[in-house]
């Protein structure tokens, strides 16, 4: 099933960084196309996981563990949108998380391989989605949001990431 793009209000405006980062027609496609980009950061030399660009600024181990937790909260608020829960999600603080994720004492390898099981997860999830919950609707963190908004999110975020990791750390 293609997994077409969401509309204008489907979500919060701060998300269309994310939606423009993606590509293609279709968020399953777009998906299971980064699975490249998972097997390239397999090969980056662990001398870079405590890299940060600038001072006060994540390192790559950071960014690639921040995705991760992202990537699990949008699948998280994606499984109860699609099985019409419609308990208001709550928000998270990135920066809070990040304080406690530990993901700068990490190997790279580590921090990579937790994603690219994240990803597999999110993979079964939106393979699993059929038509009928793709615009099924839900309040997280006091904004409106589709699933199908989730799918594309998924796949927007981790792209974005990816571009600041290349443009900025040279990864």
């Amino acid at each position: 099933m293609t997994i077409g793009r969401p509309a204008p209000g489907d979500y919060a405006p701060f998300y269309q960084t994310y939606l423009d980062a993606s590509t293609g027609a279709d968020a399953a496609a777009q998906l299971a196309g980064q699975q490249a980009v998972l097997a390239e950061m397999a090969t980056w030399p662990e001398a870079k996981a405590g890299h940060a660009y600038a001072e006060n600024k994540w390192t790559v181990a950071q960014v690639i563990g921040h995705m991760a937790d992202t990537e699990r909260v949008f699948a998280y608020r994606l499984l109860r949108i699609a099985r019409a829960d419609q308990t208001p999600l709550a928000g998270f603080d990135e920066n809070a998380w990040q304080l406690e994720a530990g993901y700068e004492h990490r190997s790279l390898a580590s921090v990579v391989a937790e994603l690219a099981a994240v990803r597999q997860a999110s993979l079964a999830l939106v393979g699993s989605l059929t038509a009928a919950t793709l615009d099924r609707e839900a309040l997280a963190n006091g904004k409106r949001i589709t699933a199908r908004s989730l799918a594309w999110l998924l796949g927007g975020h981790f792209a974005h990431h990816v571009g600041i990791l290349r443009q900025r750390y040279g990864m």
